[in-house]
């Protein structure tokens, strides 16, 4: 049986010393499905609440920038720490803790913001003094590695530490990879998980799949993310706003049937397509029919997410040269974001070549593997 983080708070009730600050979101829970909010507020002095991307409740969307409130719930005051002027821990705010926590679950994928928010927490509390405690928590896709490294030049919240898409290690041992990478000198202490394996994914924890946002509803949503999030940054639908996001993808423009075939016909391993219809109810073509794609995971082993996005980017700009694009860049150096999502910008020369790409993901991911060897804290079991 896996043991989270937040189960063995008791264990180390030393660690949660002074004035207590959490950041958390709705994947903050134990085994038993008891809030970590819940756990803190027994056993330590647990004074405010910090809130990422997507709120410590999960009441804001995808994106949507929010203000400090107090929680209805716990009665705590919540610092935001996802605003227009700031998204790292402001020097008013680190006056009012002792002991950082950090305990989120997320998708084991670069993309995901609350990554960058653990290396602000790791940079902010060292520059402060202040104390940062990790409640572990497995990645749910276990130790996949894919990807190229993220390119400084295209660092962004979606990407802000030097890894491939898909990293294969825990929120713990990446906060511990950071902290020595970057010489911050981060006070921290990692509570470890029990009873994990390196090899183990979702599947192996006996649980059911708590959504780390409304974005990634299942497990198997997880899985296809590192590949198929890269087409949020084109003007197709990622699926948002229709019953299987990042699973469903098409536009306005796409002949399901067609582009099923074509995509079928690239023989990607571990996946097939279904041609399907959609109107988004949210987001991108809103109100609009779309043609497209049902992905559905036929051997999750084989799978390869994120080559399987570059041959979908791939294959819409062959099929649909007219129509589709990259969408426009909304920073002003002008860097789009599909670059910001890829973490390098050779996505913007129009002759991109793909497989030229993909061998440069497959170096790097490989070089990423030793490299991350000396931060893991748990053993393979086979």
């Amino acid at each position: 049986m896996i043991l989270f983080g937040a189960d063995r708070v008791s264990e180390f009730a030393q660690a949660f010393s002074g004035r207590v600050a959490l950041v958390t979101a709705p994947s903050g829970r134990t085994r038993d499905n008891r809030a970590t909010i819940d756990v803190l507020k027994d056993c330590c002095d647990l004074v405010l609440l910090l809130a990422p991307e997507h709120g410590v409740r999960g009441d804001k969307a995808a994106g949507a920038l929010f203000s400090d409130s107090m929680d209805q719930e716990s009665g705590l005051p919540v610092r935001s720490l996802y605003t227009k002027d700031s998204k790292r821990l402001t020097a008013e705010t680190l006056t009012k803790f002792d002991t950082l926590v950090y305990d989120i679950a997320d998708v084991g994928c670069r993309y995901y913001t609350f990554l960058t928010t653990l290396r602000y927490c790791v940079e902010d509390c060292a520059r402060a003094g202040k104390k940062l405690v990790v409640l572990d928590r497995p990645n749910p896709l276990g130790e996949r590695v894919a990807g190229g490294l993220l390119r400084e030049e295209t660092a962004s919240f979606v990407g802000g530490y030097p890894m491939p898409v898909c990293y294969g290690l825990t929120c713990g041992e990446l906060a511990g990879m950071m902290n020595a990478e970057l010489g911050a000198g981060c006070d921290l202490t990692i509570v470890p998980c029990a009873g994990l394996t390196r090899e183990m994914t979702f599947r192996d924890w006996g649980l059911p799949w708590v959504m780390p946002s409304l974005g990634i509803p299942r497990y198997e949503t997880a899985l296809l993310y590192p590949g198929t999030c890269l087409i949020e940054g084109t003007n197709c639908s990622e699926g948002r706003g229709t019953a299987d996001p990042f699973a469903i993808i098409g536009a306005p423009f796409i002949r399901a049937e067609d582009f099923a075939r074509a995509f079928n016909g690239l023989g990607c391993p571990g996946v097939l397509a279904t041609p399907v219809y959609f109107t988004p109810t949210a987001s991108k073509h809103q109100g609009t029919l779309c043609g497209g794609v049902h992905l559905h995971i036929v051997e999750e082993g084989a799978l390869e997410p994120v080559a399987l996005g570059m041959r979908l980017l791939d294959l819409l700009r062959r099929m649909y040269p007219a129509d589709f694009r990259f969408l426009d860049p909304v920073r002003p150096d002008g860097k789009p974001f599909l670059s910001l999502l890829a973490g390098h910008r050779e996505l913007e020369d129009p002759h991109w070549e793909l497989e030229t790409i993909l061998n440069r993901y497959a170096r790097e991911s490989a070089a990423f593997r030793e490299r991350k060897k000396p931060y893991e804290l748990y053993t393979r079991s086979l």
